[in-house]
């Protein structure tokens, strides 16, 4: 199957991959040289240790050897009976501890118990998973329980939104503003000094007093439904 070649075929080109072609179902060709048939891949074992006759007749136990334990030095009671020896320096209780030895007591088992205590029949690891219910995997159980809670969360939205429309404010217009106000009681006026009190302004825009009158009456009705310190400023409709 491979494709013809022209000009001289050498045995070199053999371990070119460059050189390889491909062919029809077959990898390319890695160009690397093998050993023979009697070749035994991976690492030999020189161990002798019988075979399976041996392994069957006895059963190989290993001796447990006793662990050496390292002793720490209490360094509580080091400094309790340096200090009931008078010692209360520290130069007196390095000596003091260079001296005497008292060794904390060794606790059985490799980890120390703080005061927990477990009751006699607690199973050490993670529980076992409950198996899966297949036949409401079958009858699509928990695609009907999603829905259902969509359907519930959407009608509970919706009275929602109901409630809150029955439940809206009307817009206050200048009409139901001015029906509500009530106009504020004139303060006392400031005191000012006896010869400035008769003193008349020195500029009159208006043209009679009845024009004044009717020119501050309706700027304070109109003043309500304004905003601003002054009610000068635009509408005030919420």
């Amino acid at each position: 199957m491979e494709n013809e070649r022209f000009g001289v075929v050498r045995d070199s080109m053999q371990n070119n991959q460059l050189l390889q072609k491909a062919e029809l179902g077959k990898s390319m060709r890695k160009c690397y040289s093998l050993p023979g048939p009697n070749f035994t891949y991976g690492q030999n074992s020189f161990l002798k240790d019988g075979g399976v006759a041996e392994a069957i007749g006895h059963w190989r136990s290993v001796e447990a050897k006793a662990r050496q334990r390292k002793l720490e030095s209490d360094f509580v009671a080091l400094n309790r009976e340096a200090v009931k020896s008078g010692l209360v320096t520290a130069a007196e209780h390095q000596t003091f501890r260079n001296t005497h030895d008292i060794w904390r007591p060794v606790t059985e088992g490799h980890a120390k118990h703080h005061g927990l205590r477990l009751p006699p029949g607690m199973t050490y690891g993670i529980s076992t998973r409950p198996s899966t219910p297949i036949m409401e995997l079958m009858e699509h159980r928990y695609q009907q329980v999603w829905l259902e809670h969509q359907r519930q969360a959407t009608e509970a939205l919706r009275l929602r939104s109901k409630e809150k429309m029955k439940l809206g404010k009307a817009q206050d217009t200048r009409t139901t503003i001015l029906r509500r106000y009530q106009p504020p009681e004139e303060p006392a006026p400031l005191w000012q000094l006896p010869h400035f009190q008769k003193v008349g302004p020195h500029l009159d825009t208006f043209g009679s007093d009845k024009a004044r009158q009717r020119a501050f009456s309706a700027h304070q009705s109109d003043a309500i439904a304004r905003r601003g310190v002054r009610g000068q400023g635009i509408y005030n409709v919420s």
